[in-house]
């Protein structure tokens, strides 16, 4: 499918890594719906060459996205999973029981409530951590013992940076793997395995389909090893395969990611300025803002923009909070981001009972709509 592996990321996303059919010559790969293929007896695929065996496995629309994705986050493997939550388990289902893992205290909610209840249940070791401070890192790591640091930058939805040369260095000299969730950084703005990360996670639901209309999950591997081998198990024996139509349709949204990222930075870079002058708003938690505690390391390692997802803070606390959500027209009020549209959300109320976020916050995902309707919609929903 690679016809020059010099072109450019936006390149490689616009035109699907050059895909042609090679029997039809269309620019739009097929749909692959077959579940089963036929084999060579006592082998798999055709003679001298590659194959398939059976969907759960692998499927040719499969392939096609993962290829993409691995060439963008710059891997040696890819996988496309069911949701973002089946590639955030399978990692840590690859580990055994009493392994210790540190992970990131603040990140988002669905990956933590798993990790404190299933996972622990399960026999994982789960310490958290405040990964933004490298000291507290570097106390949590037990050499020998530690399999797996498990970070996110810009963490949802404080938005704090994790430095991540240090925090691989930290990792790897206690024998540990970096893992690092990437959903809000894309690999349009961060690639996490440049700067010594082992594994790279995308809920593939947001930003890179970016239409909201597929659940989709992807890890990318800096290396296959053994390790990356039982990731592949755990897709295979519990079935937490994609469709090959929410495969098609997450290839197809990526041909958009760059021009879609880079808008949605542009609008959240607008709607962040603009609420840091509001009396209305206590804080506004961007990256891209100087006065952001992790801007210097996110203006290191996040190249072209800081994300098109913010989170404000309302000076009149939840109630407040929760008029101004009420108040909104253009912001739509539901779960999720990366798509075209924008949405607001009460996360303390999503969350529920147990949550570290702060009962006055709104998350704002940012869309790729007219930055001053967004701004305009903000400003009479906090004025009431």
């Amino acid at each position: 499918m690679t016809r020059n592996h010099d072109l450019a990321p936006e390149t490689l996303a616009a035109q699907a890594l050059g895909f042609v059919d090679p029997e039809h010559k269309s620019l739009v790969p097929p749909v692959h719906y077959a579940t089963t293929y036929e084999r060579v007896p006592g082998g798999i695929g055709p003679a001298g060459g590659p194959g398939f065996s059976y969907s759960r496995n692998d499927n040719p629309s499969y392939t096609q996205v993962e290829s993409l994705i691995q060439r963008l986050e710059g891997g040696e493997d890819a996988l496309v999973l069911a949701s973002g939550m089946s590639a955030v388990t399978a990692p840590f289902m690859a580990l055994a029981p009493g392994d210790h893992v540190v992970v990131q205290n603040v990140m988002y909610w669905g990956i933590r409530r798993w990790l404190l209840t299933f996972a622990t249940r399960w026999g994982l070791d789960v310490e958290f951590v405040e990964a933004e401070d490298l000291d507290a890192l570097r106390a949590a790591m037990r050499p020998g013992k530690t399999r797996l640091v498990w970070v996110e930058t810009p963490a949802n939805p404080l938005w704090g940076i994790v430095d991540l040369a240090a925090a691989a260095e930290i990792a790897h000299a206690a024998g540990a793997r970096l893992a690092v969730d990437s959903t809000v950084a894309t690999p349009v703005l961060t690639r996490p395995l440049e700067h010594g990360a082992d594994l790279v996670m995308h809920s593939a639901t947001k930003f890179l389909n970016g239409h909201s209309d597929v659940l989709a999950g992807a890890l990318v591997t800096a290396r296959k090893d053994e390790w990356w081998e039982r990731i592949e198990q755990v897709r295979r024996d519990f079935g937490t395969v994609m469709g090959p139509h929410e495969a098609w349709l997450l290839l197809r949204g990526m041909r958009t990611l760059h021009i879609r990222v880079r808008k949605a930075c542009e609008n959240a870079m607008a709607v962040a300025e603009a609420m840091a002058r509001h009396p209305k708003v206590s804080h506004v938690l961007y990256p891209g803002l100087p006065e952001h505690p992790g801007h210097a390391i996110a203006a290191r390692q996040m190249q072209g923009g800081f994300s098109g997802i913010l989170s404000i803070r309302v000076a009149g606390g939840e109630a407040a909070a929760l008029a101004a959500m009420r108040r909104m027209t253009v912001w739509h009020s539901a779960t999720s981001l990366g798509g075209t549209e924008s949405l607001a959300e009460h996360r303390a109320s999503t969350e529920g009972p147990g949550t570290p976020v702060p009962d006055d916050l709104i998350r704002l995902a940012v869309g790729i709509e007219h930055a001053q309707d967004l701004i305009d919609d903000l400003t009479q929903a906090l004025d009431g």
